[in-house]
C-alpha cells in the first residue's frame, strides 16, 4: 500500500511540474509576441511584404514605429501591396524605406531594372535595403565570386538610381555562405531574434530583433526592427 502511495505522490509531483513547465513556456511565448528592444533604440519600426496582408498603418504608428520597409520586389517581379503600403507609410507621417528580396536564380541586371522601374527616385526616403538570403524557390547556390560580382552589379545600379548608398539586409547564413559584409563595404542589417547578432563582419547599423512580434494594425507577426543607437 505504501509503494503505490508513494508512486501515486512521485505521479502527482510529475504532473505538477509539467503543468507548471508548460505554463512557464505559455507565459515566454506571449511576452515574446510583444517584445521590443529597449528604448536605448531610439528608433524602432518593422519591414513588410505581401505576405503581411492589408495593414493599418495608423494603428502602426501608435504602436510605437518610428519608420517602415515596404518590399518593392522580388528577384525581377514587383510586390503586389507596394503601391498600397508606400503611400500609406507617407500618410502616416513616418519615415518610409524601399526593400528588394535578392534571388540567386536572376540575373542582378533584371532584378536592378525591375526595381528601379517600379521605385521612383525620392530624395527623402530611407536607403534602398537589398535582402539576402536564402529561399525554398531558388536553389542556385553559384560560387562566391560570382554571387559578389553580380551583387556589386545590382548594387551600382539601383545607387546610381536612388542617389545613396543601400542598405545590406543578411541572413548569418548566407553571409557565412558568402562573405558579403567583409567583401562589400555597405551598412548592415543584421538579424536575429532576441539577442544583437555578432556575426557581421563590420558593426551593424540596423538589427531586425524579432521576426514573430505581435502588434496593432497587423494580422500576424511582424519584422520588428532597431536602429543602432
Amino acid at each position: 500500500m505504501v509503494k503505490y502511495r508513494l508512486w501515486g505522490i512521485r505521479v502527482g509531483l510529475y504532473a505538477t511540474i509539467a503543468g507548471v513547465l508548460a505554463l512557464a513556456a505559455i507565459i515566454l511565448w506571449v511576452l515574446a509576441l510583444s517584445w521590443r528592444p529597449t528604448d536605448r533604440f531610439a528608433f524602432q519600426g518593422l519591414d513588410v511584404s505581401a505576405a503581411n496582408g492589408e495593414i493599418d498603418w495608423f494603428a502602426v504608428k501608435r504602436g510605437g514605429a518610428d519608420f517602415a520597409y515596404v518590399r518593392a520586389t522580388a528577384a525581377d517581379q514587383r510586390d503586389p501591396r507596394f503601391e498600397a503600403n508606400w503611400s500609406a507609410v507617407a500618410e502616416t507621417g513616418m519615415r518610409r524605406g524601399a526593400s528588394h528580396a535578392y534571388s540567386l536564380c536572376r540575373l542582378a541586371a533584371d532584378q536592378a531594372n525591375a526595381f528601379n522601374t517600379i521605385v521612383a527616385r525620392d530624395d527623402g526616403a530611407l536607403p534602398t535595403a537589398l535582402e539576402l538570403d536564402f529561399s525554398d524557390d531558388c536553389t542556385a547556390r553559384p560560387t562566391a565570386p560570382i554571387v559578389l560580382d553580380e551583387l556589386r552589379r545590382f548594387i551600382t545600379m539601383v545607387e546610381s538610381h536612388t542617389g545613396k548608398p543601400l542598405l545590406i539586409k543578411v541572413s548569418k547564413r548566407f553571409d557565412a555562405a558568402y562573405g558579403v559584409t567583409l567583401a562589400i563595404p555597405r551598412p548592415v542589417w543584421a538579424m536575429q531574434d532576441f539577442f544583437p547578432p555578432d556575426y557581421p563582419a563590420r558593426r551593424w547599423r540596423m538589427w531586425q530583433a524579432s521576426d514573430m512580434r505581435r502588434i496593432d494594425g497587423v494580422d500576424g507577426p511582424v519584422h520588428w526592427d532597431v536602429v543602432a543607437p
